[in-house]
């Protein structure tokens, strides 16, 4: 498996992860009862909340793509920033005012686990382990249009 497929799937993984942590809470009847008044754990969901809520899903969410189409530098680089900053993030915000409850823990260590390998295993990749099309700037996208199609006859 390449890095580029491997680093694709671990963020995969980890959304799923995130998500179904959310979906959870909703279930969890003292927290639904804070998002239907607006107010978790003593912070006001305002359109500023949300839209930074939805900045750090789509964090994760363009991991999976980016992963797959950025050239090694770049892509080694975003995630190792993109895994770093969710690690810390998740880390950062388990003491805050939701209730550390059993089921959101268990679903912190797997996230966290995961985002720290993602940025670990980006950190260790070197530019001998990249498929060739990949070194540097050029990413499967562009190498799709920099070349034509050639026969078997024309190689």
């Amino acid at each position: 498996m390449s890095m580029q497929t491997k680093l694709s799937t671990l963020w995969i993984f980890a959304t799923l992860n995130y998500l179904y942590c959310d979906v959870t809470g909703l279930m969890d009847p003292a927290m639904l009862k804070q998002y239907l008044a607006g107010n978790l754990g003593g912070l006001q969901m305002t359109q500023g909340f949300l839209l930074a809520t939805a900045i750090f899903v789509e964090i994760k969410v363009s991991m999976v793509l980016l992963s797959r189409l950025l050239g090694h530098r770049a892509n080694r680089w975003a995630n190792i920033a993109a895994g770093a900053f969710m690690t810390l993030v998740t880390v950062a915000t388990l003491p805050f005012g939701f209730g550390l409850t059993g089921y959101y823990a268990f679903f912190a260590v797997i996230e966290v686990a995961t985002t720290s390998y993602i940025a670990w295993s980006a950190f260790k990749w070197s530019e001998t382990d990249v498929r060739p099309g990949l070194r540097d700037r050029q990413s499967p996208a562009a190498s799709l249009d920099s070349e034509p199609l050639r026969t078997p006859q024309q190689t």
